[in-house]
């Protein structure tokens, strides 16, 4: 295992740096410290403030050195503005600290990353507020590639990206209007990368109705809360929020119609999700109510695949899902597909993009893998490393291409820690078929309301300027034994920042 050493001489941008010498040693161990670093290593970085400028000390068996970034000052002009020009001056320093960083892991290790020294952003949040500035496409992508050093093929993405959601997004109203995400935290299996906070139904099955007394006392008491705002999209995500029998979609579906009113919604979504979780039945409840976009979601078309991350559903239950819900009507269906699963290279993503493409899905979510800690791919990664996990420039250029057949183009985009290539997860849809939720809760543009087990609130307010979160319980006993509690926390913060 090849080992990395960071010494800082003190925490403020620890993050920043940790983050992007990942990006660049993303198999490496590394660890930090502000006290100093004991044993041996193959790297060792040394982060300092000295005067007027950050200095980055390095050393292998290869390359020692001492490269340094300038920093910049400046002074307020009064306290009102003081609290701004902090702000802005740390966000230029960072900037500075981590393109000279860039630079030097560019040379240590002899290659860049196609999204340049862009970590912990969203990049076409970051384009969007350029153009939003007043920026021409053209400016804001000179800046892009030259202050960020994003490659010119992820640059015309975002900038793409950036433009075509403020063309979507130009009805809604960011200042008195509102999303919903309702979850459902259960699923059939839990899947070998999965991250989220979902259990399995069989375990659990008989406490989904004692979870829907308490998701309908949210759903009721948050509607009365946001009294007097406009709900613009409601998104209902898991889990596998068709694990819930018809009867208990029912009346989930009812205790949202009732509460809040379907009147006026621009896009309610709810993810069908896993296919063996898909019935007649179960989509004919949906179709009930006036749900205007379903995901089924394969994440591949490979059975080997599909078995070894643990779907535990076939190819053929993907289709025939799809099938069945084109037949009762369904005319805007999501497929999500992930890249870089175990085991898969060019071939198998290939023959995947062609079995999507002979379904004709309305739009289409790319995500590149991300294994996140609390996956059971990484828990267990000793048994899974002798498996290839490939993912290139050029399955994401096919991936597009294959979007681009089906007369999608690209609407959302954003990316995760640990994604396997440096990637990005795109979203791709038709003319009109555009996930509306999606975009809001990538931009953060409004506040989004998260109920249920696991739910996370992000409250915007100040013209987009500010975000407060309020959390729910992730654990599901303790959210139906605490709903009062995450009632009263959401009041909290709903009248304190709304």
């Amino acid at each position: 295992m090849y080992k990395i050493g960071i010494l800082f001489s003190d925490r403020e941008f620890e993050h920043d740096v940790y983050e992007l010498i990942k990006a660049f040693y993303p198999e490496a161990e590394i660890h930090t410290s502000t006290e100093g670093l004991e044993g041996e290593y193959d790297l060792r970085f040394c982060v300092e403030r000295q005067a007027d400028s950050f200095l980055i000390h390095y050393e292998s068996e290869e390359h020692t050195g001492v490269t340094s970034a300038e920093m910049i000052k400046g002074q307020s002009r009064d306290n009102e503005t003081d609290a701004l020009i902090s702000f802005s001056l740390r966000k230029q320093n960072k900037d500075v600290l981590k393109y000279s960083l860039y630079k030097l892991l560019e040379k240590l290790s002899g290659r860049t990353l196609p999204w340049g020294n862009l970590t912990g952003i969203r990049p076409a949040k970051l384009a969007m507020g350029m153009i939003e500035a007043g920026m021409k496409n053209t400016e804001a992508a000179k800046e892009m590639r030259e202050r960020y050093l994003v490659s010119p093929q992820k640059t015309a993405l975002a900038i793409t990206i950036a433009n075509r959601e403020r063309e979507i997004l130009k009805e809604i109203d960011y200042e008195n209007g509102y999303s919903l995400y309702v979850g459902i935290p259960f699923c059939p299996s839990i899947c070998l990368y999965c991250s989220f906070s979902s259990y399995p139904l069989k375990q659990w099955e008989k406490r989904v109705d004692e979870y829907l007394d308490a998701l309908c006392r949210e759903i009721k008491e948050v509607s009365l809360m946001m009294k007097g705002r406009k709900l613009d999209t409601i998104y209902i995500g898991g889990g596998t929020p068709t694990t819930l029998q018809p009867y208990q979609i029912r009346r989930l579906l009812d205790a949202l119609g009732e509460s809040f009113t379907f009147d006026g919604l621009c896009e309610f979504t709810i993810e069908a999700g896993r296919p063996d979780s898909i019935t007649r039945e179960k989509l004919e409840a949906v179709r009930a109510f006036p749900v205007t976009r379903i995901s089924v979601n394969p994440q591949t078309m490979n059975q080997e695949t599909l078995d070894i991350i643990g779907r535990r559903h076939t190819v053929k239950q993907t289709e025939e899902a799809f099938l069945l819900a084109r037949q009762l009507g369904y005319n805007n269906i999501n497929m999500d597909l992930i890249v870089g699963l175990p085991g898969e290279d060019i071939s198998m993503v290939k023959n995947t993009l062609e079995q999507v493409k002979a379904l004709g899905p309305d739009s289409l979510t790319i995500h590149s893998l991300a294994v996140k800690r609390a996956a059971r791919l990484n828990m267990f990664k000793d048994k899974y490393q002798e498996m290839t996990f490939e993912n290139n420039q050029e399955i994401m250029d096919m991936t597009m291409r294959a979007a681009y057949e089906m007369e999608m183009g690209p609407y959302y985009l954003y990316r995760q820690k640990n994604m396997k290539g440096n990637f990005e997860n795109v979203g791709y849809a038709k003319v009109d078929k555009a996930g509306i939720y999606n975009i809001l809760i990538m931009e953060e543009k409004q506040p989004i309301i998260a109920l249920g087990a696991g739910g996370s609130s992000k409250l915007v307010f100040d013209q987009g300027r500010r975000i407060e979160r309020v959390e729910n319980v992730k654990d599901v006993t303790n959210y139906i034994t605490r709903i009062d509690e995450m009632i009263e926390r959401k009041r909290t913060g709903i009248a304190t920042w709304l």
